[in-house]
């Protein structure tokens, strides 16, 4: 079984003979105690073209010292990391392999790089006698490891190289502020913040080849220029403003971000992590919706397929994401009942119906994401930015491309709104604004995707039509609510408890749907001003 600490910590290079200062009296540090000296043996494991080390992904097998085993270090912020760890043993771990498909995709990841680090290790303490911080004082030696290190093609690196650095990695609640304070005094007596991300990333850059990059077919998305694509993907906020930029720089810089976010999520669904399923869900339709939007620069015969599968994606995910949501706004709403309309026991029904839709969704979204079928599409979007199917349009000036592409999905949701305001109402008019919906969507997400080209503008024209989703999303959630609410209401009554409460509820959702299609024309006319398209007409 994989346990997961979380890691706040900084590094800092010194000279082989530095001394580490005195660093009572500092912030709440009242004493610093000796612990010991461990000798460490770490065996780093990767892709021959470092795909994990490209992400700031660690893969060790470590003995010696408190916490020997294996250690799979994810990245979540500068100085944060979850490290994940597994027992020992001699091949990695299945369960945290899994934690890496998404950047090795059937590659299995092999040695590359031995560590062996003399750490004397040094805990600050408050007042107390708290723990508050661990300084770790260490002297490294790296060697490249296994096929790494019989690599015949390319000049051969240094057999073996040595620095020393300092850790320091809070313990409890030290908070931030202690790590910046004992940083200054570090850097005061000579030490230098570390230029290297992890000692593997230095151990590569060091030990490597003196022409050695990563492998062009083995590198991760978004880390290498798109093959005839020119400087696409630019960087910094406003990049893509520059003279010379073209639509398909700026497609393709949205479909990298899109892509990017499905990988780093996944590792974060597979551990349950909060919100982790909805963003990577949300994240699948973003970019079907640019592949749908953006025809004229990506070739709709090569990105139709992905479509269909990143649509399959999207629905295996939202199985027990809508329950949650449903659940959730059933329970809001239930809570809002007086006592004396809570008849029969309706918050035990409420809780066996969602527990019943629940069972075995969590197995199949893992099962999906071990599947077969999910690693292909996974192939395919790397794939996809490695050879993007840029068609002509894609090098035309990009403020002209990308303006059309809004405004015939603007054309496109205007129809729609209008059918759905004509419609009578009923089942009718629930699935036009549903439609309608959908349409306000694909509209915010493309002129999202334009923000690059068209600046403010479009982020204001994106904010309004959000708005416009939103109410209707808010419709179609109460459309979805009543379902659920006529089925709890037959189990009810089935099971003779009666379903008076569930039809108050079902009451209530058809007054606040009935409430938002009398919103919506006023929110429509607001979102639908002329004015607000102007930066769209070219």
């Amino acid at each position: 079984m994989a346990d997961t600490v979380r890691e706040i910590e900084r590094k800092y290079d010194i000279d082989d003979d530095a001394q580490l200062p005195d660093l009572a009296g500092i912030d709440r540090v009242a004493t610093v105690v000796e612990a010991g000296v461990e000798d460490l043996d770490a065996v780093y494991y990767d892709t021959a073209g470092h795909r994990l080390a490209a992400d700031g992904i660690t893969l060790r097998r470590r003995t010696g010292g408190k916490d020997a085993g294996w250690h799979l270090k994810l990245p979540v912020a500068p100085g944060v990391r979850d490290e994940v760890r597994a027992p020992l043993s001699d091949t990695p771990p299945p369960e945290l392999t899994a934690l890496v498909r998404s950047r090795v995709l059937d590659r299995e990841p092999a040695p590359v790089v031995r560590l062996r680090t003399t750490r004397t290790v040094h805990i600050l303490k408050d007042a107390a006698g708290v723990p508050l911080a661990e300084v770790a004082v260490d002297a490294v030696r790296a060697q490249r490891a296994g096929e790494a290190a019989r690599k015949a093609e390319l000049p051969a690196g240094p057999a073996e190289v040595r620095w020393s650095e300092i850790e320091v990695e809070l313990i409890g609640d030290g908070g931030t502020a202690l790590l910046d304070a004992v940083g200054r005094a570090l850097v005061a007596a000579g030490a230098r913040p570390s230029s290297a991300q992890s000692k593997l990333a230095r151990a590569l850059a060091e030990t490597g080849p003196a022409r050695e990059r990563p492998a062009a077919a083995d590198a991760g998305p978004g880390k290498r220029r798109a093959k005839g694509s020119g400087k696409r993907g630019g960087k910094g906020k406003g990049a893509a403003k520059k003279k010379g930029c073209t639509a398909g720089d700026v497609v393709l810089r949205y479909v990298r971000e899109q892509v990017r976010v499905i990988i780093e999520l996944d590792p974060a669904v597979r551990r349950d992590l909060p919100d982790s399923v909805h963003q990577m869900r949300v994240a699948t339709r973003r970019l079907r919706s640019a592949f749908r939007s953006y025809t004229k620069v990506l070739d709709r015969a090569a990105t139709q397929p992905i479509g269909l599968e990143l649509k399959w994606l999207a629905a295996e995910l939202g199985v027990d994401r809508d329950r949650e949501v449903l659940t959730a706004r059933l329970r809001k709403a239930l809570a809002d009942v007086p006592g004396t309309l809570r008849l029969g026991p309706v918050d035990a029904r409420l809780r066996i119906w969602s527990e019943r839709r629940r069972a075995g969704s969590r197995k199949e979204v893992l099962a999906v994401l071990d599947g077969p079928r999910y690693l292909s599409l996974l192939k395919t979007l790397h794939a996809l930015l490695e050879e993007p199917p840029l068609r002509p349009a894609a090098d035309r000036p990009a403020p002209q491309v990308v303006s059309e592409a809004v405004l015939k999905d603007y054309r496109r949701l205007a129809r729609r709104v209008e059918a759905a305001l004509a419609a009578p109402a009923g089942r009718e008019r629930d699935e036009a604004l549903h439609g309608a919906r959908k349409a306000a969507k694909r509209t915010r997400y493309a002129a999202e995707a334009s923000r690059p080209a068209l600046g403010r503008p479009a982020k204001k024209f994106a904010k309004r039509i959000k708005r416009v989703q939103q109410l209707l999303g808010d419709h179609q959630d109460s459309v979805v609510a009543r379902g659920a609410l006529r089925e709890l209401a037959t189990q009810a009554h089935r099971a003779g408890e009666g379903g008076f409460t569930f039809g108050l509820l079902h009451g209530r959702e058809e007054a606040l749907a009935a409430d938002r299609e009398r919103e919506l024309p006023g929110r429509w006319e607001k979102a639908s001003r002329r004015k607000h398209r102007a930066a769209f007409r070219r």
